[in-house]
Formats: C-alpha cells, sequence, structure tokens
C-alpha cells in the first residue's frame, strides 16, 4: 500500500508543473481503470501555500502524455481551505468544495463561507461559485439563509476628519 500510494503522488505531482501536492489521510483507495483516488479520514492537503481539510477527498483525473493529470477535486465533511493565486488570497469552509485546476472553477457548497483576504469581502451562502479565469462569481441563498455579502468600506466623512 505504500508503494502504491508512493506512486500515486508522485504521478499526482508530475503533473502539477512540479510542484508537490501532499496528502495525509487514514485510508487511501484508487481506482486506475476510473481514474480516481479517494483519501478519507482527516484529509490535510498542501500544495505550495494552498491548504485543503476535509473528511473525504476524491481525485479525479486523466492520462496524459505527461503522466496523470488531475481534472477535478472534490472535497467533503468540514471542509475547510486556503487557496491563493497571483492576485488573490481566499479563505473559506463549506460543507463540499469541487475544484477544477484546468479550468480554475471553485463551487464551495453547504454552508459556505469564502473570504478575499486582500479585499476583506466575505461570502456567506449555500452555493458559492468562483470562475478565476472569467472574474465571474454568484452566490445562492434560501429562505432561512439568505446570501450575506460584508465589505469593509472606508467611511469618507472619518477619512477627512482624521486628515
Amino acid at each position: 500500500m505504500k508503494l502504491l500510494s508512493f506512486l500515486l503522488l508522485g504521478a499526482l505531482t508530475a503533473c502539477t508543473a512540479n510542484e508537490k501536492l501532499i496528502i495525509d489521510a487514514l485510508d487511501f483507495k484508487m481506482d486506475d481503470k476510473k481514474g480516481i483516488s479517494i483519501f478519507t479520514g482527516d484529509v490535510k492537503m498542501k500544495m505550495s501555500q494552498d491548504k485543503l481539510n476535509a473528511q473525504k477527498v476524491e481525485v479525479f483525473f486523466e492520462n496524459t502524455q505527461n503522466g496523470k493529470t488531475p481534472t477535478k477535486y472534490i472535497a467533503t465533511g468540514k471542509v475547510d481551505f486556503e487557496i491563493n493565486t497571483n492576485e488573490k488570497h481566499y479563505i473559506g469552509n463549506g460543507e463540499k468544495l469541487i475544484y477544477e485546476p484546468a479550468k480554475q472553477k471553485y463551487l464551495v457548497s453547504g454552508n459556505g463561507y469564502l473570504e478575499d483576504i486582500n479585499t476583506q469581502r466575505k461570502i456567506y451562502g449555500e452555493e458559492i461559485y468562483v470562475d478565476q479565469i472569467s472574474g465571474e462569481a454568484s452566490v445562492k441563498g434560501t429562505a432561512k439563509k439568505p446570501v450575506r455579502f460584508i465589505i469593509d468600506l472606508e467611511n469618507k466623512d472619518k477619512t477627512k476628519e482624521n486628515n
């Protein structure tokens, strides 16, 4: 099993632009024919400055000329994460996170929370969708739990008083 885990991590690492993807979990299963690896039990993932914690993470991959390339990650069960890009620094949580690396799309669902650390914008909702390539985002709430968007605004009157 250790050899199998080593081979899988080697394959995933080779396809992430020479960055190391480190996954710790209590259990690991792989189905090479279906192109899926499943990690369960206190799963902790780290790649560069990005971090993810969940109870279960499914990694879907496809075979390419350069090896196996992850196409989608699905994390479930008390998911919390930190994502860093050239322009953004997000932290968030929810019951489920779906991430498609090639498309740079994220979907946080189930009591979701997402904060852009750089702008201090906070979003709460049942489904939070972010497309980093197009810059599109959408949030869905429910009747009992509507969408909540929090932005810290600078009061111009206070700014004038302090000058």
